[in-house]
C-alpha cells in the first residue's frame, strides 16, 4: 500500500504580502502582479458545473459592475483546466443568460491553491 505524505500548508496571515503566483487563466496568463494597486478578490470553488459554484459565479457576475466602480477585481480559481472552465463559462451564459466577466485560473498542479491554504 502507497503512503500517503501530507504536505504543511502555510497560510497566509493577515498583514502579509499575499503569495505571488503566475498562473494559466480563461483570460491568458495572470500574475497576482497584475493586479497591483487594487482590491483582488480571489475565491476558489471545487469544481466546474456544479450546482453551488455556479450559483456562486453567477453572483460575482451579478455583483462584477459594482466591484469595478470601487477598484475591486475579481478572479476565480478552481483545479479544473482552462477548457473546461471555458466550457462551463460558455454553459452559464447560454442556459442562464448571464456573461462571466472575470478571469478563472486553472490551477491543475494545486500550486496556487496550496500557496493560499
Amino acid at each position: 500500500m502507497e503512503e500517503v505524505k501530507e504536505q504543511a500548508v502555510s497560510l497566509p496571515r493577515l498583514g502579509e504580502p499575499a503569495p505571488p503566483f503566475e498562473a494559466k487563466t480563461t483570460f491568458g496568463m495572470l500574475r497576482l502582479e497584475d493586479f497591483k494597486g487594487r482590491w483582488l478578490i480571489l475565491f476558489s470553488h471545487p469544481a466546474d458545473f456544479t450546482p453551488v459554484c455556479t450559483t456562486e459565479l453567477v453572483a460575482f457576475a451579478e455583483i462584477f459592475p459594482e466591484l469595478q466602480k470601487r477598484g475591486v477585481d475579481l478572479l476565480g480559481l478552481s483545479v479544473d483546466s482552462v477548457s473546461s472552465h471555458i466550457a462551463w463559462v460558455r454553459n452559464v451564459e447560454e442556459k442562464i443568460g448571464v456573461k462571466i466577466p472575470f478571469p478563472i485560473i486553472a490551477d491543475l498542479n494545486k500550486e496556487v491553491s496550496l500557496a493560499y491554504g
